[in-house]
């Protein structure tokens, strides 16, 4: 285990008030009154920008401006991790070296299996995990 996936497990150790405290040391900034396990997902997300880059231009001008899902999902990067809660779960994707997708220590051929083995009903899988807008989706 890497050391950015140390830091990612140890989130789910953390109550509020510490990873409120984590937030102020990671970004310099007052931390958002959000939930804990909102909270986990955003310090989550700003320490994979800081070790594997923040998002790119296009990628950002893509979700400004609502673009397609093919724009966005053919930015996914080994390394990544896509997060989704769900029954009071939250359950992360990680994308492989290989482009491979990865979820509870599994490999699965798409976002949508992962999507259907963790709600039990058919989701398209981009949509599931927060990469295509879900009206457009259906």
């Amino acid at each position: 285990m890497n050391r950015l996936d140390e830091q990612l497990v140890e989130l789910e150790a953390r109550n509020r008030p510490e990873l409120k405290d984590r937030w102020v040391k990671l970004t310099g900034r007052p931390a958002p009154n959000v939930s804990a396990a909102l909270l986990r997902l955003a310090i989550g997300y700003e320490l994979q920008a800081k070790a594997l880059g923040k998002l790119s231009r296009k990628t950002k001008q893509a979700l400004n401006t609502g673009a397609s899902s093919k724009a966005i999902t053919r930015d996914l990067k080994p390394g990544m991790r896509l997060a989704r809660e769900h029954g009071g779960k939250v359950h992360v994707v990680t994308i492989g070296d290989a482009g491979e997708i990865i979820w509870n220590g599994r490999q699965w051929n798409s976002l949508s299996e992962v999507a259907r083995a963790i709600t039990g009903t058919r989701w398209s899988g981009p949509a599931f995990f927060g990469l295509r807008d879900k009206a457009k989706a259906a």
